[in-house]
């Protein structure tokens, strides 16, 4: 009986939601272990938008944004690829390549991305500016057990993860809605204005667990 009641503490503690405004994960070594799972309910999306803040100075390919579903180990996947220099959005395994970014090492990016299963439309905004929009064969929605991971890149639902393709840094303000923002919405986004909190991950209502080496620290800011 004792031990039923240590667990349900625990689960019940995993289970927290926290604010973590003015603050990041830091991802501090290079493993397939440290990751931080984000919690949602929702199995099933017609249209994404994700928005997060990262630095990082790694000189390789790593993930950015991980979301599986049962049916599919990359059903969302924000990915950089250092050999083509060139960021990647795959929605339901179908890839979009975006190049020509300035995704320079150890200053923050702010990174949107989005899809709408309407249009098989993705698009990607790299520190407010918009890239080309580009067409995907995935207009149906995502559907299934979801599974959102931050610092590694799944390769099968809830594992898989590569050494080589863990992320390095730190990764901020990390928001999901399950509709495409307007260019408006993202800008205010991107310069910390007044926007509406995702719909399925709010960054000030954020529910997830940390497996390994990763720590929730206030937000870094470089003092003029």
């Amino acid at each position: 009986m004792k031990l039923l009641i240590v667990v349900a503490m625990l689960a019940a503690r995993a289970a927290c939601i926290q604010d973590l405004s003015g603050k990041m994960f830091t991802f501090p070594v290079q493993n397939n272990r440290a990751r931080v799972r984000l919690i949602t309910n929702k199995q099933e999306f017609r249209a994404v938008t994700v928005c997060h803040r990262s630095f990082t100075d790694i000189k390789r390919d790593h993930g950015l944004f991980s979301l599986s579903t049962s049916g599919s180990a990359n059903s969302f996947l924000i990915f950089w690829d250092e050999t083509n220099k060139e960021m990647e959005a795959r929605v339901k395994e179908q890839k979009s390549e975006f190049r020509g970014l300035d995704y320079k090492p150890n200053m923050w990016h702010s990174i949107c991305t989005t899809w709408d299963s309407a249009t098989g439309i993705v698009q990607l905004w790299f520190n407010g500016r918009p890239t080309i929009r580009k067409f995907v064969p995935a207009t149906s929605a995502i559907t299934g057990s979801t599974m959102i991971i931050l610092g590694q890149e799944q390769d099968a639902h809830g594992g898989g993860f590569d050494i080589k393709q863990a992320f390095v840094g730190m990764m901020s303000d990390v928001h999901m809605w399950d509709y495409v923002l307007s260019s408006c919405e993202i800008q205010s986004y991107v310069d910390k204005l007044n926007f509406t909190p995702g719909n399925v991950l709010n960054w000030k209502a954020l529910e997830f667990e940390i497996t390994d080496k990763v720590l929730v620290e206030p937000k870094s800011i470089v003092c003029h």
